[in-house]
């Protein structure tokens, strides 16, 4: 998936110079002159990272930072600061914020830090990918099945599982065979740790 970078600032020297830098390193690039534009416009679940400037007409950064952090929390936003902002962007971090920069900004610094932005947001859509194919596959077993893996990841071994559902041990043994099949795990541990990692999220 192609990473895109999200340019919300109402002077268009900026925007544009930072549209010009990051497309020099192949990123691709949207811009918006306010935030109202970015939030009736922009694909926030899509992989990326937000450089946001603090003091906009109308709605504010931080106030955009809010309505975002409720819309796709986990999408990287990088504050761009001017001078005596700092006590701002301090609040920005505080809420959430990936980082900040000051005008005018290193450029090879503002670019590692969008790459790290993106590289954290990649891994973050990954697991929730994940989650969702775990999620996916566990609808697929049978109603017997989803009590037999709830007992397992309670801890509980076959011969407890098989006098609790009041089956036989050999049934027992065939279900967590199917159920490790469909869920498509190699070992019992395999698929205690899949199931809890998919309920933690």
């Amino acid at each position: 998936m192609t990473a895109l970078i999200h340019i919300v600032d109402d002077e268009e020297t900026v925007r544009r110079s930072l549209k010009w830098l990051l497309e020099s390193v192949d990123l691709k690039v949207q811009e918006y002159s306010d935030a109202s534009a970015f939030l009736s416009g922009a694909d926030v679940h899509h992989l990326g990272c937000v450089l946001l400037d603090i003091r906009m007409p109308g709605m504010s950064g931080l106030s955009l930072q809010t309505e975002l952090a409720k819309r796709a929390p986990e999408l990287p936003v990088i504050f761009m600061t001017g001078h005596g902002d700092v006590s701002m962007a301090v609040r920005a971090m505080k809420a959430g914020a990936f980082d900040f920069f000051e005008k005018p900004y290193n450029d090879q610094l503002l670019l590692d830090t969008v790459y790290r932005a993106i590289e954290k947001h990649r891994l973050y859509l990954l697991e929730q990918a994940e989650v969702l194919t775990v999620e996916q596959r566990r609808e697929s077993l049978t109603p017997r099945e989803e009590q037999v893996l709830s007992l397992l990841l309670l801890g509980e071994p076959s011969k407890r599982i098989a006098s609790a559902l009041n089956i036989s041990s050999r049934t027992v043994d065939v279900h967590r065979y199917h159920i490790m099949s469909k869920m498509q795990v190699d070992s019992l541990a395999e698929l205690i740790r899949v199931c809890l990692e998919a309920q933690s999220h």
